[in-house]
């Protein structure tokens, strides 16, 4: 593969698969990007008001600082793209008291600063008894479909990079890593990259497990929505401990969701992304029931003074070996990733600048990824 200008082909214009081309037409390469809907894709598994992006894992301090090198990724991706899409209100978590000192200390050994708070601090949140809130100071919301928005333009303003929309693919040779189109046509590049949320394991050898999310969309009634402007995204909220909550971040609706909504299915069903349902849904009693579950488990205190604007469904993959956003060569030139929805999201800075080292310097990288935690990022 020539090291000066390579031909990338990305199949999928997730989150992934932009950024991938962002850094591949940043290193001086020609991209084509590949999508079987418009670019960006509302049906895609990265499309959604918002994700949260946070770094701290107290059991596990090699994930934090991946994390909280992609968080300096997405700060140097504003400047990139020329956009605001990352605001940094920081991100809570509640803790039993007893393991608060050793996250303080995980913290410190990962650079990644925190402060414990006082539940009194914020009111509209409902902590589990007998917690700590820890709050994650550099973290924050990502506007994620501002993010796609963005970086299809900018990838479209780019003389060596072609976007494609409405092109769906039906084979990828894993051993050449030719790419063939449902029209027929089929494209030879350099390295093919594979991004195609639950569609990937149709195309290559990556064998995954799918999820489906239920999550509720809310507008706070004008007298809080003062208190709501900084207001950090929290999780490990509830009776239960296992809810999580995105602020109203410019102007977007709160969105709160539950471990406990989250079920691995065998098939995709409705919208793929952050879709309504439909009361015609054949799964519409089970998501307003999961729906009233996840209002009912305190999240939010008040909860009752809120405006439901929407029940939504969101689908998303994970590695079946690592159930995280494993980046995967499955051939030669040819790399697929797993991972959709919230981390997959929040990591894609970090995948994408490894895939963007394979191209240039035709080499072979660590692409062990953030593990999955479930929640409503």
């Amino acid at each position: 593969m020539p090291a000066d200008r390579a031909h990338v082909v990305v199949v999928g214009a997730g989150v992934t698969g932009l950024l991938t081309g962002v850094r591949c037409a940043l290193a001086g390469h020609r991209v084509t990007v590949l999508d079987q809907g418009p670019i960006p894709n509302p049906a895609a598994t990265s499309y959604d008001q918002h994700r949260v992006l946070r770094a701290l894992d107290p059991e596990d301090l090699a994930s934090s600082r991946r994390a909280a090198t992609a968080d300096r990724l997405w700060q140097e991706l504003e400047a990139v793209l020329g956009a605001r899409f990352y605001y940094r209100v920081g991100v809570l978590s509640s803790w039993p008291a007893d393991v608060v000192e050793r996250i303080r200390s995980t913290a410190v050994d990962a650079g990644i600063r925190v402060r414990v708070a006082a539940p009194a601090d914020y009111p509209h949140v409902g902590f589990p008894p007998d917690t700590v809130p820890i709050l994650e100071r550099d973290a924050g919301v990502l506007l994620a479909e501002r993010v796609l928005r963005v970086a299809a333009g900018w990838l479209d303003r780019r003389p060596a990079v072609t976007l494609r929309p409405g092109q769906r693919v039906v084979e990828v040779d894993s051993r050449t890593g030719w790419v063939r189109l449902a029209n027929g046509t089929a494209l030879s590049p350099d390295l093919t990259v594979v991004a195609a949320g639950p569609w990937s394991s149709d195309l290559v050898d990556l064998p995954t497990v799918l999820h489906r999310q239920t999550t509720v969309y809310l507008r706070p009634p004008a007298d809080l929505l003062p208190g709501w402007r900084s207001a950090p995204a929290a999780g490990r909220l509830g009776v239960d401990g296992r809810g999580w909550l995105v602020p109203p971040t410019e102007g977007t609706l709160v969105k709160l969701s539950s471990a406990a909504a989250c079920r691995t299915v065998a098939a995709m069903t409705g919208d793929v992304g952050a879709g309504t349902v439909a009361a015609d849904d054949p799964d519409a009693s089970d998501e307003m029931r999961l729906a009233a579950e996840i209002m009912t488990a305190s999240v939010i205190t008040g909860i009752d003074r809120y405006e439901v604007v929407k029940v939504g469904r969101c689908h998303y993959t994970v590695d079946a070996e690592t159930d995280g956003g494993r980046l995967v060569r499955v051939g030669t030139t040819v790399w697929a990733r797993a991972a959709t929805g919230g981390d997959g999201f929040r990591t894609a800075p970090l995948i994408a600048d490894q895939l963007a080292d394979v191209v240039t310097r035709s080499g072979t990288v660590d692409c062990t990824d953030v593990p999955r935690e479930a929640e409503v990022g």
